[in-house]
């Protein structure tokens, strides 16, 4: 599995990104993020993805290739785990997060990729 998660900072603030992370995991609320439109971006994602299978209201399968991935989200951030899932089709999903002003942070690295990177 590989972990991509979204997140938008509120003006002005910066924090640890990943303390930021760990708290997102747990589900808890972080002061200092904002709230981001979740039902526009799953709608999105839809969008994207409609030639893959819809395995549940949050899971995508690729029935003509490799990979799927799974959602998870809170009122403030999203979180895709993917399985399988080829590099090109993770930059897809980074890309439509970047049209919500959602960077991408890749716990795998560390590293979040916006502007304002450590």
């Amino acid at each position: 599995m590989y972990e991509l998660l979204f997140w938008r900072y509120q003006d002005g603030i910066y924090l640890n990104h990943h303390l930021v992370y760990e708290a997102i995991i747990e589900e808890q609320e972080v002061a200092g993020l904002e709230e981001i439109p979740v039902t526009v971006i799953l709608n999105r994602i839809n969008t994207l993805f409609s030639q893959w299978e819809k395995v549940d209201d949050n899971s995508w399968k690729n029935n003509k290739g490799k990979g799927a991935f799974q959602i998870k989200t809170t009122p403030q951030s999203i979180q895709i785990d993917c399985y399988g899932t080829e590099g090109k089709i993770m930059n897809q999903l980074v890309d439509a997060l970047a049209e919500f002003n959602c960077p991408l942070y890749d716990p795998q690295v560390p590293e979040r990729y916006d502007e304002m990177s450590e």
